[in-house]
């Protein structure tokens, strides 16, 4: 390795006038200053300047998207999507191309650690002891709990089954991208109208028109690479034809800045105007309108929605044409309190024009999703406020950062006993934990992920590691398996596993007797071949028919939308950007990408419309107050004038406003959950959307860094 010397001190060493090519050689000048350390334990498939590539699956989303991972001399050097792979099919996204980032970070966690709650001070420790602590920490199920993420598949199974055969509470799965989408909303409506407990695939490639309220189907919707797909396919159809897209909501986003129209409509009135909508859509396809329509008053929905009757009219006629329409219920619409009853409304308009299982349509999918909802969260967070929980452990999601301040998780926090955490990194909810035992980062690690959304045939991604592991983790599902060992009894001889991969092996041991893309007769080849492709999928498409009797003769219930006072209070529309679900803040490439919309970098800002910030006297730039409505939390904001967005309503990215997670995270921008509502609609989903929000003016000021000419769009400010 070679120590740090300046550049100056460079050309000391190698003399004026003698070529670089000299300075590198043994006998140059500068070769006594070298330390060189052989390659000495070169792997068996390793080859110097020769490249292996390996197979697994992106951990930065849940949506499971194929990856192709490039290594040199056992180290990672390219990421690049799987082409046979059913849902990116050989593409993938910004954050996927940032999965090697993940495994070489400098702030990533390298051991073992006993921590100091509430302060960035520990002490190492070995993972004998580590799992000693973990199994001390299971002896009392009444008394664990589990909080978990959106991924691995493979680890929230194990947990599930750790639970069920040791009388623990069900582990909570939770995570804010999920929680954005109304994730837990839409599979409730789907349940309710459709009755399969899956949400469903939307088979926008083979649509006509596409009306999507709150859907971000370009960015971080339920299975962006697959939708991103499904729009390409949508607009390239067969003799020139090109798909209608309208997109609903009060922002406009980059899916709304590609759809043929945007409506810039009221928060928290999208069900009452699909509502409208399918009525209208009846009695252009001359069809009886069903009850679910029949009562709506298009004159009122036009004055809570803010569209114009002649607008909606035209909107109903083209969504009850003869083209193939399909309605996407996204999250700014199902995360208010009127959100079950608004996912209903959208479905029904797929049920009005009968694309139930017909290309273009709605199909059901092949699997349960194993989300919790917000109220699950809220009734863990009252059980550890009531001292009900003793050991808390939490892997995948960092809910000191990701949940609303007002849901009170760090004070509940506090009167856990022990707190263990398995984050890869030292965020916020680490800071506030007695342990951390690292877990492998995406690239060192095994597991599966179920793919369950945007994907047209039963399919598990296959997850491997393509490095060894660079620093002391161990697998968290290795450390629970050692954990129940050590302790013994019923548990450890409930559980027969011996390891992370032989619980992996044991659990796709079914897939064998399916017929997938590949066969084998016996567990060893099959192993390999699911590893080799990454993954087991079936060859064809399989979309399956709902065969349920579907019922629109229900009637529906909304309260008026979220009230504003204009020119006081705000709307505050919160959206995903690449960090996702904040995790990605800490990737200098995905701070170094400029945002579609506003091409800010490194950092985050508030939008606010033109004339809004005119008549409150804010510019380009300045910084202001955000304070929820009650008054008890705020956050600092760097002003974006946004002319796309509705005046009434303001908006603020997510992922950014960490105060830990690393060097490239830390100090930049603010974090909109703060300040968000936490009162949840009738499926138990977040109504974030139902935030609303003042402004007020700091008097400070700090330029957004983008690639904008600011003199270009404004005129200059």
């Amino acid at each position: 390795m070679t120590e740090k010397i300046s550049r100056r001190d460079f050309l000391k060493i190698s003399g004026i006038g003698v070529t670089a090519a000299t300075v590198i050689t043994g006998c140059g000048p500068s070769s006594r200053y070298v330390t060189r350390q052989a390659y000495a334990n070169m792997p068996e498939y390793n080859q110097t300047g020769v490249s292996t590539y390996y197979a697994t699956t992106c951990k930065e989303c849940p949506a499971g998207c194929g990856l192709i991972v490039r290594t040199q001399e056992g180290r990672a050097i390219k990421v690049e999507g799987n082409p046979e792979h059913p849902v990116n099919k050989g593409k993938v996204c910004s954050r996927g191309l940032t999965t090697v980032q993940g495994v070489y970070n400098p702030d990533r966690i390298t051991g073992p650690q006993k921590r100091t709650r509430g302060s960035r001070t520990f002490t190492t420790m070995d993972w004998q002891d580590s799992i000693n602590t973990v199994a001390e920490g299971l002896k009392n199920p009444q008394k664990t709990a589990f909080l978990l993420g959106l991924q691995s598949d493979h680890l929230f199974d194990l947990v599930q089954e750790i639970s069920e055969k040791g009388g623990f509470a069900n582990p909570v799965r939770y995570g804010t991208l999920g929680t954005l989408e109304g994730r837990s909303t839409l599979l409730k409506a789907a349940k309710d109208l459709y009755g399969f407990d899956q949400i469903p695939f939307f088979d926008i490639g083979n649509a006509d028109v596409v009306f999507s309220f709150g859907a971000h189907f370009l960015e971080t919707w339920l299975s962006p690479m697959a939708y991103s797909r499904g729009f390409r396919q949508l607009r390239k159809q067969p003799f020139g034809k090109r798909g209608y897209i309208v997109s609903f909501e009060a922002r406009q986003s980059l899916s709304s800045a590609n759809a043929d129209e945007w409506i810039s409509i009221k928060p928290g009135s999208e069900g009452q105007v699909a509502l409208a909508i399918g009525k209208i859509a009846a009695t252009k396809a001359g069809v009886t309108t069903p009850a679910l329509f029949a009562d709506v008053n298009l004159n009122d929905v036009s004055q809570i929605s803010g569209i114009s009757m002649e607008k909606l009219l035209q909107l109903g006629e083209l969504f009850g044409s003869d083209n193939k329409a399909i309605a996407l219920p996204g999250g700014s619409a199902l995360t208010t309190r009127n959100g079950l009853d608004a996912a209903k409304a959208i479905l029904a308009l797929n049920i009005l024009v009968e694309n139930t299982s017909q290309p273009g349509g709605v199909f059901p999918t092949f699997g349960e999703n194993h989300t919790s909802d917000f109220a699950a969260v809220n009734a863990l967070i009252a059980k550890m406020k009531a001292g009900e929980v003793e050991t808390l452990f939490i892997h995948g999601t960092n809910p000191v950062f990701e949940l609303p301040a007002s849901a009170g998780f760090q004070t509940a926090l506090k009167k856990v006993k022990t707190v263990i955490s398995f984050s890869t990194f030292e965020d916020e909810t680490v800071i506030e934990s007695d342990y951390v035992f690292p877990d492998h980062a995406a690239l060192e690690s095994f597991g599966y992920q179920r793919v369950l959304l945007g994907i047209d045939r039963e399919a598990y991604s296959s997850i491997q590691p393509v490095v060894a592991p660079i620093h002391d983790t161990k697998a968290t599902a290795d450390v629970l398996l050692a954990a129940i060992l050590a302790s013994g009894g019923n548990l450890a001889s409930g559980i027969p596993y011996t390891d992370e991969v032989d619980y992996l092996q044991k659990t796709i041991t079914p897939l064998i007797e399916k017929e997938g893309f590949y066969s084998a007769g016996e567990l060893p080849t099959f192993w390999s071949k699911w590893l080799q492709f990454g993954g087991w999928w079936k060859e064809t498409p399989e979309l399956g028919n709902s065969e349920n009797l579907i019922n629109l003769d229900q009637e529906l219930s909304f309260s008026p939308p979220q009230s504003t006072k204009e020119g006081e209070t705000f709307h505050l529309v919160s959206f995903a950007t690449q960090m996702g679900d904040g995790t990605g803040a800490n990737r200098p490439w995905l701070q170094e990408t400029p945002d579609p919309m506003t091409t800010v970098t490194w950092n985050s800002w508030i939008e606010i419309h033109p004339k809004t910030a005119e008549q409150l006297g804010i510019h380009d730039d300045d910084i202001v107050e955000v304070k929820s409505s009650n008054g008890d939390f705020s956050v600092e904001a760097i002003v974006y004038l946004y002319p796309a967005i509705r005046p009434d309503t303001v908006a603020i990215p997510f992922g950014q406003g960490h105060t830990a997670l690393g060097r490239y995270a830390e100090g930049r921008g603010c974090n909109p959950a703060i300040v968000w509502a936490t009162e949840v609609n009738q499926a138990g989903d977040l109504a974030l959307s139902d935030t609303t929000i003042t402004i007020k003016l700091t008097g400070k000021r700090r330029p957004l860094a983008r690639q904008e000419s600011k003199e270009g769009v404004y005129g200059g400010h």
